[in-house]
């Protein structure tokens, strides 16, 4: 499934991109949205090493879609917090489907790899309300 998020007077709209292996839903997707801040955040080694650890997560079956970024260079607005060194954007079909995630083998390799560079990091959760079953 491939999608497009655009944000707009302080929502975010998913909408599914048409022709690109569409999966119907019948129930909203769970979004898990993670910043991390790294200890050194000068440092281009650091970033690369967490930005490759970032990579393994793809291979984890529960992971509909995967976004790895690092903040854009865009206008500077008291609303935009770009303190963050790297971002992963990820969607599954469901709770259990995350739950999978944080449990697997790969998750678990890619936090005992890569923890000692970040010195904090937030999650953010949330279900997709632009899907069929999601719209109130």
């Amino acid at each position: 499934m491939v999608v497009s998020v655009a944000v707009a007077k302080g929502k975010i709209r998913l909408r599914r991109l048409p022709g690109r292996n569409m999966e119907k839903h019948d129930r909203p997707l769970l979004i898990h949205h993670v910043f991390f801040w790294l200890k050194r955040p000068d440092s281009k080694e650091d970033l690369a090493k967490l930005l490759n650890g970032l990579r393994t997560l793809r291979k984890i079956e529960a992971v509909r879609t995967l976004h790895i970024g690092v903040p854009a260079d865009t206008e500077r607005r008291d609303v935009v917090d770009s303190s963050y060194s790297a971002s992963e954007l990820m969607f599954f079909d469901d709770v259990a489907g995350q739950q999978n995630y944080q449990n697997h083998p790969i998750h678990k390799e890619f936090i005992e790899t890569c923890a000692h560079l970040w010195e904090k990091v937030i999650v953010y959760d949330s279900m997709d309300l632009s899907s069929p079953a999601g719209e109130r």
